[in-house]
């Protein structure tokens, strides 16, 4: 017998009427929350969510059964979706394309967590001006051996270079163990610009804190450090979403916050139950992201600084295509060692 997790219930959002079915099936077991408690926070938080996610193209993340349950990556639009969705096409790095969700206005979103997804993952683009980033996504990948406590040393030290340079930097936290600091962008730039950016930038400042952080594509060279992410900007990769729910039993957000914050938040409390009344005590971290977009020429100068100096592109990952100035993309305990 099938298990009882409610009647359907039809909510109107953004003017769309949309159907939440099974709502009380319990998706957060730790702490019993529901499909139609996930609905109820992104409807708490619509502005916040909404600035941040608006007109942006969205790789799905579906758990059907909850978050202890198994999940796929959805990019491409099912049969069936109503007729008022937004889509658009979207295309893999070797130019496979799809027709992609747009987070046109919160019912999208919403229409989307009625099929179990439990990660939104947007692209740093907007659907109406695909060929520029606005965003770029400064990734602090916690690897093993390293604590929360290393990833959030490593973004004071982000954000001291970004100042350095006069780029304004918005910072949240991953839903998990990292941090990712965000800059809002003149939509002037390609991925493949805001990418080598990225790159500079791993390499500053691990020339400045080797004992902490780490630029090294191949993690055998990483040992117990953070590792900066710079192909987190590549052409047609995806970061998961401020503002959006992890699949874990305590339903934790990856939420925004102010720098000075950054040595108190604990990201364990950040979940679908507390992020609604931060909002409303504290207001929005990052209310004026979208007055503040920021030029990358600050930081395409230290690119053209490594250049100068002879630095070859860092390797790009195995999907992509061997691209202009790329080193040798293998291990260095695979490469060949040269002849005596």
């Amino acid at each position: 017998m099938a298990a009882d997790h409610g009647e359907p219930i039809v909510l109107e959002v953004s003017g769309h009427h949309i159907s939440v079915s099974n709502p009380d099936k319990v998706f957060f077991a730790a702490v019993g929350a529901t499909k139609l408690d996930l609905v109820r926070y992104y409807l708490a938080i619509e502005p916040t969510v909404m600035r941040a996610m608006r007109d942006r193209p969205v790789l799905l993340q579906r758990f059907p059964n909850g978050a202890a349950g198994s999940s796929f990556f959805q990019k491409r639009i099912p049969d069936g979706a109503p007729p008022w969705l937004t889509t658009t096409t979207v295309s893999t790095p070797n130019g496979t394309t799809s027709n992609a969700l747009v987070i046109s206005d919160l019912g999208h979103l919403v229409w989307a967590v009625n099929l179990g997804c439990l990660g939104f993952h947007s692209w740093p683009i907007r659907a109406s001006d695909p060929e520029h980033c606005d965003e770029l996504r400064i990734d602090l990948d916690p690897g093993p051996g390293t604590t929360f406590a290393m990833a959030q040393e490593t973004a004071a030290e982000v954000k001291r270079l970004l100042d350095e340079v006069g780029v304004r930097s918005y910072i949240k936290t991953t839903g998990n163990r990292g941090l990712h600091v965000y800059v809002r962008l003149v939509p002037s730039w390609d991925s493949v610009a805001v990418r080598s950016a990225a790159v500079a930038v791993a390499r500053e400042l691990a020339r400045r804190r080797p004992d902490l952080i780490t630029d090294a594509w191949w993690k055998e060279e990483r040992g117990e450090r953070i590792f900066v992410d710079f192909n987190q900007n590549a052409p047609h990769k995806t970061v998961f979403a401020p503002w959006s729910v992890r699949a874990r039993d305590h339903a934790p957000v990856s939420c925004g916050f102010r720098w000075s914050e950054l040595e108190s938040i604990d990201p364990n409390a950040l979940t679908i139950a507390t992020v609604p009344g931060r909002l409303v005590a504290g207001g929005d971290p990052w209310q004026d992201i979208d007055q503040h977009p920021q030029s990358l020429e600050p930081l395409l100068e230290l690119v053209r600084r490594d250049v100068a100096t002879g630095l070859l592109d860092a390797p790009w990952p195995p999907v992509y295509p061997k691209m202009p100035g790329e080193p040798p993309r293998v291990a260095p305990s695979r490469a060949k060692k040269p002849k005596p």
